[in-house]
């Protein structure tokens, strides 16, 4: 994939190339490559390779509709790409974006293979114990790929065993929704039981364990229980040809139990917590530190799954956000997430007692130091900057790369020198996003650019300017999502339960926050008041990680018009060579109004597969 990005980039090709994605159409079953040779299951090193090749169905989306502009958290700067025609209603059945449909049943596909197949193996070559945990792990990866059909197309059809060329697909309608949560739980749980709840040896890091499988049937209940799944009445035409329900049209507050249950179960596991940087040694806590290098380090006791992949999608991630000349701008955060961050009192910006100041500009440098024991760095606000990012929480600063905050990944002077003008080369290469400025519309002829690019998950040891990135995994699920997945399921059952603030609190007191009750006790008991509380404390904590879009959707709350109304600085007004002076440029400015239709809280099944199975019913109102 980085290859792909980097010869589309530099050939100036249209990016949307990149946001189609490869792979088997649906119930597919020519032999893989590796299957024409007798020889696979005769030697090891085939076997596992056969089994990491099923890992690889394992898709990063760092490019996909929920990162680039699927939510109100961003947008994406360049006009035409797939993202863009899914914002302004522009697609259809036919336009098979992101049709993971393919890529996910060539997943199931693959592990089925494997499953059949890998007791055929002596035990002299893969022994009885490793066995059972290969055939554990391809279980987890069915599990997986089927709940990323779930959440992206709603019921699927349930393949159990390989097809033979001849298969009548026909046979094969979608099974109802519960039936597919029922299978996914099933293998889920069988995975589990082989499966051991961490890993000790660096050399498994990225395999699935036993907290993956409690991961996903945490997210997967919440699915269940959340308004899209759990009694909506839109869904009272969705069946089968046969005329079979593939929706539960009754609500079940049950549902909300279970998934507090599923999420506790993984909170409950041995071994993990929340990471802060006393981990790696530091003597006093530092809560930037400890948001940002939770996506940096190679291993923590914070992550539940990850893809632990070198050169695959770390050049792509550091090059989409990092401002111009070296970057791309292409990730843009919305004015939309940068007002949802806090203030460092823990208040949102619009409360009275907040303290923010929007006008005006900051005259020194952030007292807090953040991140400067690391690395001589304060990575804070500095003087000069906007007073509306001044005494924002950490996860601000590590989220968000705003105008006249300094590039991170230049560790050298002359690097960050690279992206300021001659009037601003002061060693520090604040980002220029004002018109004049060496990112800004002006210089670049881009009307669509936030004035921020996403933050989260670049690494300071990075060197854009020269193309060189540094490794770290990409977390696929970790502890602070379950916490937060107990907490609001847990308000929909018992709202005076005393764990909805001792986990919501654990996620704020690692931002360095003051403790929810403390500044809003007005939410504690009220069930409306802390379900609102609860899913801002997501949309901060778990910005730019694919969850906003998936908890809009869950919650049935896309169609807000205040969600989508999409704002951004005033990037478009010249500003007469004032730079960062330009006082105008703090203003929100409307940058677009998206469009929804209720029936992309369901991607469509593309016609080819239907043509191929007359059983596949299509997705209400696609």
């Amino acid at each position: 994939m980085n290859n792909i990005f980097k010869n589309i980039l530099a050939g100036g090709m249209a990016l949307c190339l990149l946001m189609s994605v490869p792979g088997c159409k649906y119930l597919d079953v020519a032999p893989d490559n590796l299957l024409t040779s007798d020889m696979l299951w005769d030697t090891r090193a085939n076997a596992e390779g056969y089994l990491n090749q099923v890992y690889a169905r394992v898709s990063i989306p760092a490019d996909d509709y929920t990162m680039l502009g699927g939510s109100d958290e961003t947008s994406c700067s360049i006009q035409g790409v797939a993202v863009r025609q899914m914002a302004s209603g522009n697609w259809n059945a036919q336009s098979d974006h992101w049709y993971y449909w393919a890529q996910n049943y060539a997943g199931i596909r693959q592990s089925i293979v494997f499953e059949q197949n890998i007791d055929k193996m002596s035990d002299a070559i893969i022994g009885p114990d490793l066995k059972k945990q290969y055939k554990a792990e391809a279980l987890f990866l069915r599990g997986w790929f089927y709940w990323k059909l779930l959440r992206q197309y709603g019921p699927f059809v349930k393949v159990i065993s390989q097809l033979s060329l001849n298969e009548d697909y026909n046979k094969y309608p979608r099974a109802s929704f519960d039936e597919c949560v029922d299978h996914i739980n099933e293998l889920l749980d069988a995975a589990a039981t082989d499966l051991p709840p961490s890993w000790a040896s660096s050399s498994n890091y990225g395999r699935a364990n036993k907290a993956s499988c409690l991961a996903v049937k945490s997210q997967l209940a919440l699915w269940a229980a959340s308004p899209l799944w759990n009694g909506n009445p839109k869904f009272a035409g969705f069946k089968n040809n046969d005329g079979k329900a593939l929706a539960p049209l009754q609500y079940d507050v049950n549902k909300w139990r279970a998934a507090a249950n599923a999420a506790k179960a993984v909170i409950d596991l041995p071994g993990y917590r929340l990471f802060t940087n006393l981990d790696e040694g530091d003597s006093q806590f530092d809560p930037y530190l400890s948001f940002r290098n939770l996506f940096l380090t190679n291993w923590n006791t914070e992550i539940l799954f990850s893809t632990n992949m070198a050169g695959s999608w770390q050049w792509g991630h550091e090059v989409r956000c990092a401002p111009k000349p070296a970057g791309y701008d292409m990730q843009n955060a919305t004015q939309n997430v940068v007002d949802a961050f806090y203030m460092r009192n823990g208040r949102t910006i619009d409360d009275p007692q907040a303290q923010y100041v929007e006008s005006g500009f900051v005259q020194t440098d952030d007292p807090a130091n953040w991140g400067k024991s690391k690395d001589g760095v304060n990575r804070g606000y500095v003087k000069g900057n906007a007073n509306m990012y001044a005494n924002r929480e950490a996860r601000f600063y590590v989220s968000i790369q705003y105008n006249g905050k300094p590039v991170l990944p230049a560790p050298t002077q002359d690097d960050r020198n690279y992206f300021s003008s001659d009037a601003n080369k002061d060693g520090t290469g604040r980002a220029e996003f004002y018109y004049s400025g060496k990112s800004g519309v002006g210089v670049n002829n881009n009307s669509d650019i936030t004035g921020y690019d996403v933050l989260k998950n670049v690494s300071p040891n990075s060197n854009i300017r020269t193309s060189a990135v540094v490794y770290r995994p990409f977390i696929h699920l970790r502890l602070a999502e379950m916490y937060l997945n107990y907490a609001e399921a847990l308000n929909e059952i018992e709202p005076n339960h005393p764990d909805i603030l001792k986990y919501v609190n654990l996620v704020r007191q690692r931002a360095g926050v003051p403790d929810l009750q403390t500044v809003y006790p007005s939410a504690i008991g009220d069930q409306a008041e802390m379900r609102k509380r609860i899913l801002h404390e997501r949309q901060v904590e778990l910005a730019f990680e694919g969850d906003r879009y998936f908890t809009l959707i869950r919650r049935l709350m896309m169609n807000d018009p205040k969600i989508q109304t999409i704002y951004r600085m005033n990037t478009i007004t010249n500003d007469g060579s004032q730079g960062f002076a330009f006082a105008d440029f703090n203003k929100r400015t409307l940058l677009q109004n998206r469009v929804w239709a209720d029936k992309m809280y369901l991607f469509p099944i593309a016609q080819s597969d239907r043509d191929k199975n007359t059983s596949l019913v299509q997705n209400p109102g696609w």
